[in-house]
Order: C-alpha cells, then structure tokens, then sequence
C-alpha cells in the first residue's frame, strides 16, 4: 500500500446508515457525520423524533432520509435496506445503534424474565447483525465500507441488574471482531464504540444514575456528543489502520 496522504473526516459524497435515530447518541451521531459532509438515512420507530433529526440535518445542506422501521422486525430491516440500496445508494458507512436496556423491566437476574431477554438480545444484538448482513455483501464487493456499532461499558464491567443488556452488548463486541477478521482483506473496517454514563433522556431515568456519576473518575456525565465524536473518527479515513476494536467512553470508570 502507498503511504497514505494526511487524512481528514470529511465524508463528502457518503451515504450513512443510523438506526435508532430519533434522539440520544443516534440522532448526535447522524447529525455529525453530516456536519461532516455524509448523506444520512435515519432508520427509527419514533416517527417525530425522526422528522427532527432530519430537520437538523436539513439544516446542515446535507441530505437526510427518514425511514420509519421497527428494528425488532426482521422483514422491515430486510426491506428498509432494499429501498435504500434501490432508491438512494450504496451504503457506505452503517452505525448499528438501536437498543436499549430494559429500563423498568430491570432486576436482578434471579428474577428477570425470559420475556425480557428475547427483547433485549433482539433489539441490541440481533438486529446489529441483521443491518450488518444487509451492508455486507455490498462493502466486500466494492472493497470499502465502515460498520460501527454501539455496545457498552456494561459488558466489560458486568454492571449489575442488567445481566440481559451486558450479554447482548458483549456479543456487539464479539460480533465486531468477529466481522473485523472476515473483512480486513476486502478493506471494511469494523469497529465499536463502547459508552458509560452518557446524559440521555433514557439514562436520566436509571435507578441508580447518581451512582453511576459518583462512580466516574471525570465527576460528570458524558454528552451523546462524545459518543458522535468518535463515530465520525471510525467512519473516517482517519481510522483506516484500525479495525476490530471496541473503544470505551466513560470518563474513566473501570471495575468501580
């Protein structure tokens, strides 16, 4: 290989893909890749939070491409991917972001339900795998594509009462390396970015917040914002050396 120019983030004339895109990490996310020069598809069930993603993105004189889809349905995937490849283009970067962890539902794991297991490791993991199947063929052919995918600080530290979130989210992270290793040769960088305490609507609802910020070596929460920064690192050019890593964001918070 040539020694490479000084790189840049500049993503001018690439489509992204963002799932979970209405609000939180997604909707920073898709707004800073293009604020970095990308075209986004917005892929969420929350059809407002959507129309104000691509307002915001709109706003950037990028192009933004709203699409209501229930990640848990394997056939809209299917299909949402298909309309994309047909009606826009080729996917050049997808950031598999949906997911959640069970919120209210939490417990202990003594007591958690199988029915909130099947939710979870579909909404977190499955569906990552079942957007990245979709991408693939097309980034091997093409010999070029970045595949990001949200995992968790969870499932380095085990946090406790999630034991269903911390399971999905290592297998985001097994997943990852996995894909990493099969298309390293066709020059697809596959990557994950690992959040811990990031101010989210959904997180201000946690139980056990205030501990977790008592619990962060940097004393305050993260933004989506941080998260954004570093998606738009490893859709970049910037990280073409770097693949099958899993980089955690959490102001230093490790085994606390």
């Amino acid at each position: 290989m040539p020694t490479p120019a000084a790189t840049t983030t500049d993503l001018t004339g690439r489509l992204a893909v963002v799932t979970g895109a209405a609000n939180g990490i997604g909707r920073a996310s898709a707004i800073h890749l293009a604020r970095n020069g990308a075209d986004v598809v917005l892929i969420d069930i929350h059809e407002s939070g959507l129309a104000e993603t691509a307002e915001e993105i709109g706003r950037l004189r990028r192009a933004a491409h709203p699409m209501r889809v229930d990640c848990t349905d394997n056939a809209q995937i299917v299909d949402a991917f298909q309309r994309i490849e047909r009606e826009i283009k080729s996917v050049d970067i997808l950031l598999n972001n949906v997911g959640q962890s069970a919120r209210e539902r939490a417990s202990e794991f003594w007591c958690s339900e199988p029915e909130t297991w099947d939710f979870i490791l579909k909404l977190n993991l499955y569906t990552a795998m079942t957007c990245s199947r979709q991408v693939v063929p097309g980034m091997r052919e093409r010999r070029s594509g970045k595949i990001i995918s949200i995992a968790s600080e969870a499932a380095y530290m085990g946090s406790q009462g999630v034991a269903d979130y911390a399971a999905a989210k290592a297998g985001i992270i097994g997943l990852t390396r996995a894909l990493a290793r099969e298309l390293a040769p066709f020059h697809v960088n596959v990557n994950a970015v690992c959040p811990g305490p990031i101010r989210t609507a959904a997180a201000d609802r946690l139980p056990i917040w205030e501990q977790y910020l008592k619990e962060t070596p940097m004393g305050f929460a993260g933004e989506p914002q941080d998260v954004a920064n570093v998606v738009v690192f490893f859709a970049s050019d910037q990280s073409r050396y770097i693949t099958g890593q899993s980089l955690i964001v959490n102001g230093g918070r490790w085994w606390s």
